[in-house]
């Protein structure tokens, strides 16, 4: 199905439209569907009510189940680089689910329809990195619809009417408070509660969620020490309770890690999701409990990849794609490859370091979009990590010279970037193992194309020339 510009814009403009006219009354926060293990469907609401609000299943009405009640999101003690900053506290919401059943004709919450699942997804969206930076030294002008266009960028996904939407982690950023010098975060709410995720994520992804359901993974920023307490009464698929709500440090063990799992898409494909949000880039020291951890997630995945001939996986953290690194004194540029603790654990069991159906892999955490494809036997990567938080601005090459690889015995063979652009992928089926691949930038124009067979990759350009400031 193309994309055409003319119907995508006045989508676009109502749905820009549609995320100012919510009233400043109604206890609905949000509300969405999120598809699970298997595929489940799980209908998703938070309010500020004292109950869950109504839903209606194929004309059928009932009660949703409470997820996580109402009470703020309760503060827990800082460690690390953070310990001793101030922190914020939450306004009272409650999270409420209600599994869909399989073939759903209509579902609507609190008379707000939701978007149905779709058994062969022909149009995925895939962002990633959504949020807007307020940390340590580094503030993002989150007031500013230029300088965070997060908001735009969904408007123009939710335009394009996907199917499916995979977001790969990474939508918690307002960490502390902005500076009273900053004007372009002035009064942006900070800290891990409610009002930061709703700023943060749940207000400019409204008319995303609302387009399609989402597939979600998590990223660093969702760990417990961050914005896990969010995460898990929100976005995780899984069952909450006291083990893993990551209130109590004491549990984080069990809040920071989940078992893998498989969405089917139909036609002999399917997502492996996994959660890698609490690996390290530096790498695990001997005895480190991550390498079991990891190690019994790649045993999962491999299990899960044999239930399909073709498999796309997702997580935060790239296996096979670049970053850069600038020297400030000499220009000098540095490429650094994949996370190393995922490398380290993975590859002690399978030097490919993902399981040998795995095709494709989508990530994000690098704040640009990329592509790489290997003349060796690794899978695509490609990092959408583009989609709102302060972009990385240092280039990657058009081509790295030979024997440059971002993981052990990766041959690189074609690789393609946009550096300093903020936009969305979107991935056309086009057979069992074929995709079409689009670059949108924040207002849906189309920026670079690619296509994927199997397990390679080429897209039209190598470098998408930066947008003029």
């Amino acid at each position: 199905m193309p994309f055409h510009r003319t119907s995508s814009g006045l989508l676009l403009a109502a749905a820009l439209a549609g995320c100012a006219t919510q009233p400043a009354h109604d206890p609905l926060q949000s509300a969405f569907v999120i598809v699970a293990d298997d595929g489940a469907a799980i209908a998703r609401a938070i309010t500020s009510a004292p109950a869950c609000p109504q839903i209606e299943i194929d004309g059928r009405a009932a009660a949703m189940n409470v997820r996580a009640p109402l009470a703020p999101i309760p503060l827990r003690p800082l460690s690390g680089e953070a310990a001793g900053r101030p922190q914020a506290p939450s306004s009272a919401v409650q999270s409420c689910e209600a599994p869909l059943p399989a073939g759903v004709r209509s579902v609507a919450v609190a008379g707000r329809k939701l978007p149905l699942p779709v058994a062969e997804p022909q149009r995925i969206v895939v962002i990633g990195d959504t949020g807007c930076r307020l940390k340590g030294k580094e503030f993002q002008d989150c007031n500013d619809p230029q300088a965070f266009p997060f908001a735009r960028v969904a408007a123009s996904a939710a335009a394009w009417k996907p199917d499916l939407v995979i977001h790969v982690g990474d939508y918690h950023y307002r960490e502390d408070a902005c500076p009273a010098d900053r004007p372009g975060c002035a009064g942006s709410p900070f800290g891990y509660g409610w009002d930061a995720w709703q700023a943060d994520f749940f207000a400019p992804a409204q008319a995303l969620l609302a387009a399609a359901p989402w597939v979600v993974a998590r990223g660093n920023h969702e760990t417990c020490v961050r914005g896990g307490q969010g995460w898990w009464r929100f976005l995780d698929p899984r069952p909450f309770g006291p083990q893993n709500s990551c209130d109590d440090p004491a549990q984080d063990l069990h809040g920071d890690y989940t078992d893998p799992y498989a969405v089917p898409l139909g036609g002999g494909a399917q997502l492996l999701v996994f959660d890698s949000a609490n690996t390290s880039y530096k790498g695990f020291g001997a005895g480190d409990v991550r390498l079991e951890k990891y190690a019994d997630t790649y045993r999962k995945l491999e299990a899960l990849a044999a239930r399909a001939p073709h498999n796309i996986a997702v997580d935060h953290h790239p296996l096979y794609g670049f970053g850069a690194n600038q020297d400030k004194n000499t220009g000098a540029i540095t490429l650094f490859g994949g996370d190393a603790g995922l490398i380290q654990a993975f590859g002690a069991i399978q030097p490919r370091l993902l399981p040998a159906k795995v095709d494709v892999l989508l990530s994000g955490h690098v704040h640009l979009w990329e592509q790489v494809s290997f003349a060796s036997d690794h899978p695509t990567q490609f990092v959408s990590g583009f989609a709102g938080t302060a972009e990385d601005i240092v280039p990657l090459p058009a081509t790295v010279a030979p024997g440059t690889t971002p993981a052990p015995g990766a041959v690189v063979e074609a690789m393609s970037s946009w550096i300093d652009g903020f936009g969305f992928m979107t991935m056309e089926r086009r057979g069992a193992d074929r995709w079409d691949v689009v670059v949108h930038d924040r207002d849906g124009k189309e920026r670079n194309t690619c296509t994927v067979e199997g397990r390679r990759s080429r897209c039209a350009l190598p470098q998408v020339p930066r947008a003029a400031k």
